[in-house]
Protein backbone atom coordinates (compact mmCIF):
# COMPACT_ATOMS: atom_id res chain seq x y z
CA UNK A 1 0.00 0.00 0.00
CA UNK A 2 1.23 3.69 -0.80
CA UNK A 3 2.24 6.04 1.53
CA UNK A 4 0.21 8.49 2.37
CA UNK A 5 0.90 12.10 2.24
CA UNK A 6 0.68 11.81 6.15
CA UNK A 7 2.44 9.15 6.81
CA UNK A 8 5.50 11.11 4.86
CA UNK A 9 4.99 14.40 6.45
CA UNK A 10 5.12 12.60 10.22
CA UNK A 11 7.73 10.47 9.45
CA UNK A 12 10.60 11.22 11.85
CA UNK A 13 12.89 11.35 9.19
CA UNK A 14 11.73 13.44 6.53
CA UNK A 15 13.26 16.51 7.16
CA UNK A 16 16.82 15.13 7.04
CA UNK A 17 15.27 12.82 4.02
CA UNK A 18 14.46 16.25 2.27
CA UNK A 19 17.26 17.71 2.67
CA UNK A 20 19.24 14.55 0.66
CA UNK A 21 16.70 14.73 -1.91
CA UNK A 22 17.10 18.89 -2.13
CA UNK A 23 21.07 18.52 -2.16
CA UNK A 24 20.91 15.78 -5.18
CA UNK A 25 18.39 18.02 -6.82
CA UNK A 26 20.42 21.30 -6.42
CA UNK A 27 23.66 18.87 -8.00
CA UNK A 28 21.37 18.12 -11.49
CA UNK A 29 20.59 22.07 -11.33
CA UNK A 30 24.21 23.01 -11.16
CA UNK A 31 25.28 20.20 -13.59
CA UNK A 32 22.83 21.76 -16.15
CA UNK A 33 21.04 25.04 -15.71
CA UNK A 34 19.88 25.63 -18.67
CA UNK A 35 18.55 21.93 -19.13
CA UNK A 36 17.29 22.52 -15.12
CA UNK A 37 15.40 26.11 -17.08
CA UNK A 38 12.78 23.35 -18.02
CA UNK A 39 11.32 23.37 -14.00
CA UNK A 40 12.15 26.59 -13.51
CA UNK A 41 8.89 28.22 -12.57
CA UNK A 42 6.15 25.76 -10.82
CA UNK A 43 3.83 26.62 -14.63
CA UNK A 44 7.13 25.25 -16.33
CA UNK A 45 7.34 22.00 -14.10
CA UNK A 46 3.74 20.76 -14.88
CA UNK A 47 3.93 21.75 -18.51
CA UNK A 48 7.48 19.49 -18.78
CA UNK A 49 5.36 16.56 -16.77
CA UNK A 50 2.03 16.92 -18.68
CA UNK A 51 4.60 16.72 -22.38
CA UNK A 52 6.48 13.88 -21.01
CA UNK A 53 3.88 11.85 -19.96
CA UNK A 54 1.66 12.63 -23.21
CA UNK A 55 4.78 11.45 -25.76
CA UNK A 56 5.34 8.15 -23.43
CA UNK A 57 1.67 7.52 -23.26
CA UNK A 58 0.73 8.28 -27.46
CA UNK A 59 4.30 7.71 -28.66
CA UNK A 60 6.01 4.68 -30.55
CA UNK A 61 7.68 2.02 -28.26
CA UNK A 62 11.22 3.35 -27.81
CA UNK A 63 10.16 6.82 -29.89
CA UNK A 64 8.03 8.87 -27.16
CA UNK A 65 5.95 11.70 -29.12
CA UNK A 66 3.53 13.87 -29.38
CA UNK A 67 1.32 16.32 -31.75
CA UNK A 68 1.40 20.44 -30.65
CA UNK A 69 -2.85 19.99 -31.09
CA UNK A 70 -2.67 16.95 -28.62
CA UNK A 71 -0.36 18.43 -25.98
CA UNK A 72 -2.37 21.88 -26.08
CA UNK A 73 -5.40 19.94 -25.09
CA UNK A 74 -4.01 18.39 -22.48
CA UNK A 75 -3.02 21.79 -21.13
CA UNK A 76 -6.56 23.05 -21.54
CA UNK A 77 -7.87 20.30 -19.82
CA UNK A 78 -5.90 20.36 -16.98
CA UNK A 79 -5.72 24.46 -17.10
CA UNK A 80 -2.02 24.75 -16.56
CA UNK A 81 -1.45 27.04 -18.79
CA UNK A 82 -3.17 29.30 -21.71
CA UNK A 83 -2.65 27.94 -25.18
CA UNK A 84 -0.45 31.13 -25.58
CA UNK A 85 1.92 30.04 -23.02
CA UNK A 86 1.88 25.99 -23.78
CA UNK A 87 3.06 26.90 -27.01
CA UNK A 88 5.58 29.14 -26.52
CA UNK A 89 6.66 26.70 -23.89
CA UNK A 90 6.92 23.94 -26.78
CA UNK A 91 8.65 26.35 -28.92
CA UNK A 92 11.49 26.88 -26.50
CA UNK A 93 11.95 23.20 -26.32
CA UNK A 94 12.30 22.58 -29.62
CA UNK A 95 14.59 25.82 -30.02
CA UNK A 96 16.97 24.43 -27.31
CA UNK A 97 17.23 20.83 -28.21
CA UNK A 98 15.13 19.29 -25.57
CA UNK A 99 12.31 18.66 -28.27
CA UNK A 100 12.43 17.54 -31.73
CA UNK A 101 10.27 18.04 -34.94
CA UNK A 102 9.66 15.15 -36.96
CA UNK A 103 7.72 14.17 -40.16
CA UNK A 104 5.47 11.37 -40.11
CA UNK A 105 5.59 9.18 -43.99
CA UNK A 106 1.70 8.49 -43.32
CA UNK A 107 0.72 11.48 -42.57
CA UNK A 108 2.86 14.68 -44.30
CA UNK A 109 0.37 17.24 -42.18
CA UNK A 110 1.30 15.48 -38.76
CA UNK A 111 4.66 16.71 -37.72
CA UNK A 112 5.16 14.75 -34.22
CA UNK A 113 7.62 16.13 -31.45
CA UNK A 114 10.22 13.73 -30.22
CA UNK A 115 11.37 14.47 -26.66
CA UNK A 116 15.46 14.51 -26.64
CA UNK A 117 16.93 11.91 -24.93
CA UNK A 118 18.65 14.15 -23.01
CA UNK A 119 15.71 15.76 -21.37
CA UNK A 120 14.82 12.07 -20.92
CA UNK A 121 17.35 11.49 -19.11
CA UNK A 122 16.69 14.51 -16.66
CA UNK A 123 13.28 13.47 -16.55
CA UNK A 124 14.61 9.76 -15.34
CA UNK A 125 17.20 11.36 -13.07
CA UNK A 126 14.46 12.90 -11.32
CA UNK A 127 12.41 10.18 -10.85
CA UNK A 128 15.34 8.21 -9.22
CA UNK A 129 15.63 10.74 -7.06
CA UNK A 130 11.92 11.03 -5.59
CA UNK A 131 12.38 7.36 -5.32
CA UNK A 132 15.16 7.16 -3.31
CA UNK A 133 13.62 9.52 -0.96
CA UNK A 134 10.69 7.19 -0.36
CA UNK A 135 13.00 3.85 0.38
CA UNK A 136 14.94 6.10 3.36
CA UNK A 137 12.04 6.88 4.62
CA UNK A 138 10.31 3.24 4.73
CA UNK A 139 13.37 1.08 3.83
CA UNK A 140 12.02 -0.37 0.74
CA UNK A 141 13.20 -1.45 -2.82
CA UNK A 142 11.41 1.23 -4.93
CA UNK A 143 14.61 2.37 -6.76
CA UNK A 144 16.17 -1.38 -7.06
CA UNK A 145 12.80 -2.43 -8.80
CA UNK A 146 13.06 1.05 -10.88
CA UNK A 147 16.56 -0.02 -12.14
CA UNK A 148 15.62 -3.59 -12.73
CA UNK A 149 12.29 -3.40 -15.30
CA UNK A 150 12.77 -1.48 -19.20
CA UNK A 151 10.38 0.20 -19.39
CA UNK A 152 9.48 0.86 -15.36
CA UNK A 153 10.57 4.90 -16.72
CA UNK A 154 7.30 5.12 -19.31
CA UNK A 155 4.66 3.03 -16.53
CA UNK A 156 5.62 5.57 -13.29
CA UNK A 157 6.28 8.77 -15.54
CA UNK A 158 2.97 8.33 -17.07
CA UNK A 159 1.53 7.64 -13.52
CA UNK A 160 3.10 10.74 -11.79
CA UNK A 161 2.11 12.93 -14.44
CA UNK A 162 -1.46 12.21 -13.85
CA UNK A 163 -1.39 12.20 -10.50
CA UNK A 164 0.50 16.02 -10.31
CA UNK A 165 -2.21 17.36 -12.60
CA UNK A 166 -4.76 16.48 -10.90
CA UNK A 167 -3.66 17.24 -7.44
CA UNK A 168 -4.40 20.77 -6.41
CA UNK A 169 -2.42 21.05 -3.42
CA UNK A 170 0.23 20.99 -5.83
CA UNK A 171 -1.25 22.23 -9.31
CA UNK A 172 -2.39 25.66 -7.00
CA UNK A 173 -0.08 26.10 -4.27
CA UNK A 174 -0.90 28.10 -0.94
CA UNK A 175 0.46 30.10 1.81
CA UNK A 176 3.92 31.10 2.26
CA UNK A 177 5.26 28.00 -0.79
CA UNK A 178 3.07 30.15 -3.47
CA UNK A 179 5.62 33.23 -3.06
CA UNK A 180 8.66 31.14 -4.61
CA UNK A 181 6.49 28.33 -7.09
CA UNK A 182 6.05 31.15 -9.51
CA UNK A 183 9.17 32.65 -9.08
CA UNK A 184 12.03 31.78 -11.94
CA UNK A 185 13.72 29.46 -10.28
CA UNK A 186 11.46 29.30 -7.58
CA UNK A 187 12.08 25.14 -6.86
CA UNK A 188 15.56 26.29 -6.52
CA UNK A 189 15.23 28.46 -3.92
CA UNK A 190 13.20 26.48 -1.88
CA UNK A 191 15.27 23.11 -2.00
CA UNK A 192 18.85 25.50 -1.38
CA UNK A 193 16.40 26.86 1.99
CA UNK A 194 15.98 23.46 2.67
CA UNK A 195 19.63 22.04 2.62
CA UNK A 196 20.25 25.27 4.60
CA UNK A 197 18.62 24.46 7.50
CA UNK A 198 20.31 24.12 10.73
CA UNK A 199 18.98 23.72 14.37
CA UNK A 200 15.59 24.88 15.47
CA UNK A 201 15.43 27.52 18.31
CA UNK A 202 15.34 26.96 22.15
CA UNK A 203 11.68 27.92 21.90
CA UNK A 204 11.07 25.82 18.71
CA UNK A 205 9.83 28.49 16.40
CA UNK A 206 12.78 28.97 13.89
CA UNK A 207 15.92 26.93 12.36
CA UNK A 208 18.99 28.50 11.89
CA UNK A 209 20.05 28.88 8.02
CA UNK A 210 23.78 28.95 6.80
CA UNK A 211 22.10 31.84 4.36
CA UNK A 212 24.01 34.90 4.91
CA UNK A 213 22.79 37.43 2.14
CA UNK A 214 20.06 38.01 -0.20
CA UNK A 215 22.85 38.72 -2.99
CA UNK A 216 24.16 35.08 -1.79
CA UNK A 217 21.06 33.27 -3.33
CA UNK A 218 20.44 35.83 -6.37
CA UNK A 219 24.14 35.30 -7.48
CA UNK A 220 24.06 31.33 -7.02
CA UNK A 221 20.64 31.35 -9.42
CA UNK A 222 21.52 34.27 -11.73
CA UNK A 223 18.11 35.89 -10.44
CA UNK A 224 17.44 39.45 -9.80
CA UNK A 225 18.22 41.03 -6.64
CA UNK A 226 15.29 43.18 -6.68
CA UNK A 227 12.67 40.70 -7.56
CA UNK A 228 13.92 38.40 -4.98
CA UNK A 229 14.03 40.65 -2.02
CA UNK A 230 10.60 41.42 -2.82
CA UNK A 231 9.56 38.00 -2.77
CA UNK A 232 11.73 37.57 0.73
CA UNK A 233 9.47 40.94 2.39
CA UNK A 234 6.10 39.17 1.56
CA UNK A 235 7.35 36.24 2.92
CA UNK A 236 8.96 38.19 6.03
CA UNK A 237 5.68 40.33 6.39
CA UNK A 238 3.90 36.77 6.78
CA UNK A 239 6.56 35.92 9.60
CA UNK A 240 7.56 33.12 7.71
CA UNK A 241 11.34 33.90 7.31
CA UNK A 242 13.62 36.89 8.49
CA UNK A 243 17.11 37.94 9.65
CA UNK A 244 19.04 37.84 12.96
CA UNK A 245 19.30 40.78 15.24
CA UNK A 246 22.94 41.57 13.26
CA UNK A 247 21.48 40.98 9.84
CA UNK A 248 23.84 38.28 9.19
CA UNK A 249 21.83 35.02 8.90
CA UNK A 250 18.43 34.45 7.75
CA UNK A 251 15.79 32.08 10.07
CA UNK A 252 12.74 30.69 8.62
CA UNK A 253 10.16 29.69 11.10
CA UNK A 254 9.11 26.20 12.02
CA UNK A 255 5.36 27.15 10.37
CA UNK A 256 7.35 28.01 7.16
CA UNK A 257 9.16 24.23 7.48
CA UNK A 258 6.37 22.53 8.32
CA UNK A 259 4.65 24.13 4.89
CA UNK A 260 7.59 23.02 2.90
CA UNK A 261 7.52 19.36 4.34
CA UNK A 262 3.93 18.96 3.50
CA UNK A 263 4.34 20.02 -0.28
CA UNK A 264 6.95 17.75 -0.38
CA UNK A 265 4.83 15.03 1.49
CA UNK A 266 2.02 15.72 -1.05
CA UNK A 267 4.19 15.23 -3.93
CA UNK A 268 5.83 12.63 -2.69
CA UNK A 269 2.59 10.72 -1.98
CA UNK A 270 1.40 11.03 -5.67
CA UNK A 271 4.56 9.09 -6.82
CA UNK A 272 4.55 6.57 -4.50
CA UNK A 273 0.80 6.10 -5.52
CA UNK A 274 2.15 5.64 -9.11
CA UNK A 275 4.97 2.92 -8.33
CA UNK A 276 2.67 0.92 -5.62
CA UNK A 277 0.24 0.79 -8.88
CA UNK A 278 3.13 0.30 -11.24
CA UNK A 279 5.87 -1.93 -9.09
CA UNK A 280 3.70 -3.01 -6.34
CA UNK A 281 7.10 -5.73 -5.18
CA UNK A 282 8.73 -2.70 -4.43
CA UNK A 283 7.03 -1.63 -1.12
CA UNK A 284 8.74 -0.83 2.05
CA UNK A 285 9.26 -2.90 5.26
CA UNK A 286 8.96 -0.16 7.77
CA UNK A 287 5.07 -0.34 9.69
Amino acid sequence: MALTTEDIAGNPLILPTIQQQSAALLQAFHTNPRLSSVFATHQRWLLAHAAVALCLREGAPGMPSMTLSRFLDEVAAHRIASRNTADAFIKEMLHYGYAVSTTNPADRRSRPILVAAEALQMFQSWAAIHLLTLDRLDGGARIAAYGAAEDAFARLQTGIAAGLLTNAAIREPQRTFSLFTWLNNGGVIMDWLITSLGEISADGTRYATSIGSIAEISGWIKLSRTHLARKLREAEAMGSMGWTERQDAMWVSAGFVREMIEAQAVKLAVIDAACAFLMPSAKGRRG
